[in-house]
């Protein structure tokens, strides 16, 4: 059990049978007649779905620790994703939507690592960007604009406004939280023999 003053930003906590991850922080104190609250903004880890609570600082939570696994992934639909776990070679379902657009960027075979809680598996554990090829787009240009973008198709379907320098076949890479271009990754070209 760990006290509302004592929740930090990563942490797992249950509340009415449902698994959050603590997204965010924010502790105010009290004036005058009000009493001192603890603001979080919790991330539910089957949904994906985010809420925010209240609780005063001395309101009693049930933190849980999470151990981490490895996980590569097989393949996905609009409904699941498929993983296999690494150490048992079990296959592992996640629902799609609790994913975002991760569920959309993960190429088979990538690994990723995962939560479990009581030997079930509760979350991946995604990094903030993820890298996909440019299937179509314009022809590259030059621009004096450093602002000028152009539609592009990435190999997965979605489609993203990309600088005009970014070129077919080039890969990028894109923001899981916005969906949106980052930079172009560039790719070790190996001198063979």
């Amino acid at each position: 059990m760990v006290s509302a003053s004592e929740l930090k930003q990563g942490m797992a906590i249950r509340i009415e049978g449902q698994i959050y991850r603590v997204a965010e922080v924010e502790a105010r104190a009290g004036a005058a007649r009000m009493g001192a609250t603890v603001r979080a903004r919790l991330c539910n880890v089957s949904t994906g779905r985010f809420r925010d609570q209240h609780f005063r600082p001395q309101e009693r939570l049930e933190e849980l620790e999470f151990e981490e696994r490895r996980l590569e992934f097989l393949y996905g639909d609009e409904r699941t994703c498929t993983f296999l776990r690494l150490d048992t070679f079990e296959q592992v379902e996640f629902p799609s939507e609790g994913l975002g657009l991760a569920a959309r960027l993960l190429q088979p075979g990538s690994e990723v690592a995962a939560d479990f809680f009581e030997g079930e598996p509760v979350s991946v554990v995604l990094p903030d960007a993820m890298e996909a090829r440019v299937v179509s787009t314009a022809p590259p240009a030059r621009s004096q604009q450093d602002s000028g973008r152009k539609e592009a198709k990435l190999d997965n379907g979605l489609t993203v406004q990309v600088p005009l320098f970014v070129a077919a076949g080039e890969v990028v890479s894109i923001d899981l939280k916005t969906g949106r271009y980052l930079e172009r990754v560039r790719v070790q070209h190996r001198k063979g023999a």
